[in-house]
């Protein structure tokens, strides 16, 4: 499995670089709660089944990269959904953004916001070289 990661890296890195372009809210705690939860290690195994799925279709264009930082923005969403509706106190080791944030109602609604936010966010579109 190495392998594949070395093949794809650069791509894998141009979607770690979508996300932080879409890491942009004029609320500061949805960028705070986000890089929380995005940094937290995942594998970014989601945005990889893209990028190979664009290969496999034979697609040469950057566009995927997007597509693969939407699909982990999505994939982020339903974890913080997840976390909140379980009442979770860890994720991966790390106390969840819903435990950390959690000081009023107010923060636990902006928390809701941020989840319900995250796949609609405007997304960056590279720039083919």
């Amino acid at each position: 499995m190495a392998d594949v990661w070395d093949v794809y890296r650069e791509e894998l890195e141009g979607v770690e670089e979508q996300i932080r372009k879409n890491l942009d809210s004029s609320v500061a705690l949805v960028n705070t709660v986000a890089a929380h939860i995005l940094n937290s290690g995942g594998k970014r195994v989601r945005p990889l089944f893209v990028i190979l799925s664009a290969h496999l279709c034979g697609y040469a264009g950057r566009d995927h990269q997007a597509l693969g930082s939407l699909v982990e923005f999505i994939h982020t969403a339903t974890l913080l959904h997840d976390d909140v509706v379980d009442e979770a106190e860890l994720r991966r080791g790390r106390r969840i953004a819903s435990k950390i944030w959690q000081s009023n109602q107010y923060s636990r609604r902006r928390l809701s916001l941020f989840a319900r936010d995250l796949p609609d966010r405007r997304l960056q579109k590279p720039r083919d070289q």
